[in-house]
């Protein structure tokens, strides 16, 4: 689904990240992770063209992707993005913030079918009686949910989560985290998700990536993150004092 190789990027002159190489496959549930200020956001970025890298190869559906995109590109319709601050207009209802990735990109389609495209998804995340409640009448956990819910209104081909349980308290984080599953189940949708949550990397990750010093410290499974050998991978996870209460 994607593939990125030698990858370097940063913020004007400063390097963040230098020559990060992995792989997502479909359908997978895949966690970048690291502690703060390790360019786990900024690798997302440099993915989806926020902040186009320096060098380096990306590969969406084994389609080279070069930033800034072509006018002709159609890679924004085929990706969702779930912003930490959940990034909702607050001039707009929830409904109309949903409808927003289709009035953009088909505005050929009716005011119904965008309606009723977002109602449907709305109705996947359990918000379908708030689509007319603004932004600033949602708690957190709704926030989120909508975001979630615009983010798949395209039907994308992988979504990318920006810290999804910033916050959050456990109990919503807990049950956020069991609705991404879910829909990921469902819908085999890729799943890229940056964040340094322990709780919800280990309710939710198949894969993980492990940024340090600029570059990828650990790649692989996430049972075998816990059975790493790396002195900075295992005191990331503090595996001996770790909770097993999901």
């Amino acid at each position: 689904m994607l593939r990125v190789e030698n990858l370097t990027a940063g913020y004007g002159e400063e390097i963040v990240l230098k020559d990060v190489s992995f792989s997502i496959e479909n359908g997978e549930r895949f966690v970048v992770l690291g502690e703060s200020g390790c360019g786990k956001s900024t690798l997302m970025k440099a993915i989806v063209g926020l902040v186009p890298p320096f060098s380096g190869d990306i590969f969406f559906k084994e389609s080279k992707i070069v930033h800034p995109l072509p006018e002709e590109s159609d890679f924004y319709q085929k990706i969702g993005i779930l912003y930490q601050s959940s990034a909702l207009i607050t001039s707009l209802t929830l409904e109309e913030n949903v409808m927003l990735p289709i009035t953009m990109h088909y505005p050929e389609f009716s005011l119904k079918t965008a309606k009723d495209i977002a109602g449907e998804k709305l109705a996947m995340v359990n918000l379908y009686k708030a689509k007319n409640k603004l932004p600033q009448e949602l708690s957190g956990g709704m926030k989120k949910r909508g975001a979630l819910a615009r983010a798949l209104v395209l039907d994308p081909d992988i979504i990318f989560f920006d810290e999804p349980q910033a916050g959050l308290d456990p109990v919503t984080a807990r049950e956020l985290d069991l609705l991404f599953i879910k829909l990921n189940e469902q819908f085999k949708t890729t799943y890229f998700i940056v964040t340094h949550e322990l709780l919800s990397i280990r309710r939710s990750a198949q894969k993980v990536l492990m940024l340090a010093d600029n570059k990828v410290l650990f790649s692989g499974t996430y049972e075998d993150a816990l059975k790493s050998d790396i002195y900075k991978v295992k005191r990331f996870f503090n595996v001996d004092k770790y909770s097993k209460d999901v």
